[in-house]
């Protein structure tokens, strides 16, 4: 998930503002064509958007996916004043999404030699490099694995950017028939537009997830469920609000029980209902994401790799203007990272292989609702160095040499996924339950984890200095850094 100091896809709405010219005697011509835009055209709630789509049509807009169950349309037009002529009757709100991508925090892959491979020997999963999967024994896997691997009932949708189908680890857990691509708002279900093209950060995530227990690699926290792939990110590195709300219906309407969403959406990592650029975007998301929980979804999000307290928004230095920082006005608690803190979706922080809390990862008393193994690769002592073996260990896709493979990452979108399996697995051990018990229960079972004493005090690490990572922990039992606990995997199933 990207971290809040970073650069970002500049605004490109001011494009859509064209204005026609004027010709000495003679009448003003139609304003010349702008950019093919996007936007969302938003019914009001509970309506169908027939009247909304017969407005698009008489501003010169195109729809390209309708979404009648939330009353949500994705518009492509290229008339420079389509916002303002196609508002009216049958429209609550309309936005361009253009500049609203977010850019993908991939984080350096690690990748393990063909050598490392070899050598590594077999363990009690069977799989060669499970000795080097610290994070399932520290959720206690192999007494979860005792009991269940996960039921093949069990779908879980990973919205993020492919996964490859051809790894040997993962090309038996792929539930194909229900796989899509979501680019641009509008599906396509070929296997080529869902598998990853510039990105391994799904691949990675899948593996986690359930990656197959047949004596190859690693294994993942649930390899008896089956993952779909839900491509939200685009070839540039971005995710765009409409690719979102596309995958959050998908995976509603295509029998999924859970998502998992390593990502947030628009440039700023958080979305203020009081802007009236991102409100629509943050209508549209929640409808998507309430809809999703209606047909039974369980939706889980990474917290984000900022060290950012999340339950006291001050500053958003996160600027979509060309990567210069900015501090956005009118900043409150209400201004939201979405997914991880819409209403109902369980937001997951990341610990290392000590169970401390990540120096990277976000955290808040009342956002953080679980926290799991995303790694932790600072320098515990001086002199010494960070080595990968302190990452997260899974199934990779090198989309230079177009080969798989198995390498290391660590962030929140790491955390994620282990949150993500453990709930898969709980679902498998106690089917039937709804997404408000199942996050109940998620939480229930975590193990807690008490706030460490005084300010969070790291070594140095990188070049920002020794405290740029400080944090501060409030709370009790549950608390802002580790939430209810960190997740136990067999806790779920005994």
């Amino acid at each position: 998930m990207k971290n809040l100091r970073r650069k970002t896809l500049a605004a490109a709405s001011a494009a859509t503002l064209g204005v026609g010219l004027a010709l000495t005697g003679g009448l003003a011509p139609a304003a010349a064509a702008g950019p093919d835009t996007s936007y969302l055209v938003l019914a009001p709630q509970g309506a169908n958007t027939s009247q909304a789509a017969a407005r698009v049509a008489a501003a010169k807009g195109t729809v390209v996916a309708t979404y009648d169950q939330i009353g949500v349309l994705v518009v492509r037009s290229t008339n420079p004043d389509f916002a303002t002529q196609v508002a009216g009757a049958g429209v609550e709100s309309v936005a361009s999404t253009a500049g609203l991508g977010t850019a993908l925090d991939e984080g350096e892959t690690v990748e393990v030699s063909a050598a490392d491979v070899a050598s590594a020997t077999g363990n009690p999963t069977t799989e060669p490099m499970y000795g080097r999967q610290w994070d399932m024994n520290m959720i206690h896997l192999p007494q979860a694995h005792a009991v269940t691997t996960g039921s093949a009932n069990v779908v879980v949708g990973v919205l993020d950017s492919g996964i490859s189908s051809t790894h040997p680890d993962l090309a038996t857990q792929i539930a194909k028939d229900k796989s899509t691509s979501c680019i641009g708002g509008v599906t396509d279900t070929t296997e080529s537009a869902w598998n990853p093209t510039t990105s391994d950060h799904g691949t990675h995530v899948a593996g986690t997830i359930a990656a197959a227990i047949n004596g190859v690699g690693v294994t993942g926290i649930a390899p008896g469920v089956k993952v779909a792939a839900v491509k939200v990110v685009n070839d540039g590195g971005y995710i765009f609000p409409e690719a979102a709300v596309c995958g959050f219906l998908w995976a509603a309407d295509h029998g999924m029980q859970l998502t998992n969403n390593s990502y947030y959406i628009d440039p700023w990592e958080l979305n203020c209902k009081n802007d009236p650029r991102q409100r629509p975007v943050w209508q549209a998301v929640q409808r998507a994401i309430r809809y999703s929980q209606s047909r039974g979804v369980l939706n889980v999000a990474s917290a984000g790799n900022s060290n950012y307290d999340l339950a006291h928004k001050i500053t958003d230095t996160g600027s979509p203007n060309n990567g210069t920082p900015e501090e956005r006005e009118n900043l409150t608690n209400a201004c939201l990272d979405l997914p991880a803190e819409a209403p109902g979706v369980v937001t997951v922080g990341a610990v290392g292989p000590t169970g401390e809390k990540s120096y990277y990862s976000s955290y808040g008393q009342g956002v953080i609702d679980v926290t799991a193994p995303g790694g932790d690769s600072r320098i515990r002592t001086q002199g010494a160095s960070p080595t990968s073996a302190d990452q997260i260990l899974s199934t990779t896709f090198n989309t230079t040499t177009r080969t798989n493979g198995w390498g290391y990452k660590q962030g929140t979108s790491m955390s994620g996924p282990h949150a993500t399996g453990v709930a898969a697995l709980a679902l498998s051990a106690h089917p039937g339950m709804t997404p408000g018990q199942l996050a109940s229960f998620l939480e229930g079972t975590s193990v807690a984890q008490s706030c460490p004493a005084g300010v969070f005090n790291l070594v140095p690490l990188h070049p920002n200095g020794a405290h740029f990572y400080d944090a501060t922990c409030s709370g009790g039992a549950r608390n802002g850094f580790y939430g209810a606990g960190i997740v136990d995997a067999y806790n779920v199933v005994k």
